[in-house]
């Protein structure tokens, strides 16, 4: 891959690889790419996001990702600004332009710029931002102890099936769990799991692995499709189900997943273990299961200039 030629001084002074950007048709430095402050995006968090994580520089589960981008679109009425090939087109690009082996890109569209008004602007054209960045593996020694996570109830809006840039609700959450020294929060409705602040939550019984109902109060994370298919591969049982406050800490097991994170053993919540208090037999197989389809991983790969 080649190298990025941009560099900019960090906060210590020394000399650093600048990443490139993908804004509305142009790749430029970061540092010199400029929204106006009328963007809808800015005003009103008026647009939607995907993250689409890419090994040895290809895409995984790309398919699925691009499928919830454009359910993400049509659900809040914004013309899809490119066809599926331009999307792989510009992500391919990005990935190309940085020197990561495993990268994860973030794509962001907004309505546009337009006088400010809560109708939607007749003209105004999409704004399309994307950006990549290295992704890290976690600590090993996270994964070999597992992670700490708190309980609140899911105070956000009843469309969370779109994966939409207005997350302050997911901002107050994720910053509860952060001033209670955890990694995550697990939400409940009306006395039922929903999901974390930015991670599917699964709750493990035995050789029972359960999650939320898919429906708009949570987002349907591609990891949930990919739990299925881990949970075949593992020999365990997968269901959806409405779960309690108390079924999810009498679980055997908690574990989270995310694009970045992929599957991670929640040990500790409200400071009580989970189960025997470490990762258990159930996060080991799937979490090797992900290794193995990250193995297996056939998805598009940059084309080589």
């Amino acid at each position: 891959m080649e190298a990025i030629a941009n560099r900019a001084s960090d906060a210590t002074g020394q000399q650093a690889l600048e990443s490139i950007v993908f804004l509305n048709g142009d790749f430029v430095p970061l540092s010199q790419a400029k929204v106006p402050v009328l963007d809808r995006g800015f005003i009103f968090g008026d647009g939607i996001y995907e993250v689409v994580p890419a090994y040895a520089g290809r895409l995984f589960r790309w398919p699925e990702h691009l499928a919830r981008l454009k359910r993400s679109l049509a659900k809040i009425r914004i013309e899809n600004p490119y066809t599926d090939t331009q999307w792989l087109s510009l992500i391919e690009s990005l990935l190309k332009r940085h020197p990561w082996s495993n990268q994860f890109i973030y794509l962001h569209i907004t309505r546009g710029v337009a006088k400010r008004d809560h109708a939607f602007p007749k003209s105004a054209q999409p704004t399309v931002f994307a950006m990549s960045s290295e992704l890290q593996a976690l600590p090993q020694a996270q994964r070999e102890a597992g992670v700490s996570a708190v309980t609140l109830d899911d105070q956000r809006w009843l469309h969370c099936d779109i994966k939409s840039i207005s997350l302050l609700g997911n901002v107050l959450a994720r910053q509860a769990a952060v001033d209670a020294d955890a990694a995550e929060c697990i939400q409940f409705r009306d006395g039922q799991m929903t999901e974390g602040s930015s991670s599917n939550i699964w709750v493990v019984r035995k050789d029972e692995v359960l999650g939320a109902p898919v429906d708009h109060r949570i987002l349907e994370g591609i990891r949930v499709g990919l739990m299925q298919v881990l949970c075949e591969a593992c020999g365990l049982t997968y269901r959806t189900a409405a779960i309690s406050r108390e079924e999810v800490f009498r679980a055997n097991e908690l574990l989270l997943s995310s694009a970045t994170k992929e599957v991670l053993a929640i040990t500790k919540l409200d400071g009580q273990p989970i189960g025997s208090g470490k990762p258990g037999p159930v996060y080991h197989k799937l979490y090797q299961a992900y290794q193995q389809a990250i193995a297996d991983n056939r998805g598009p790969e940059p084309t080589m200039a």
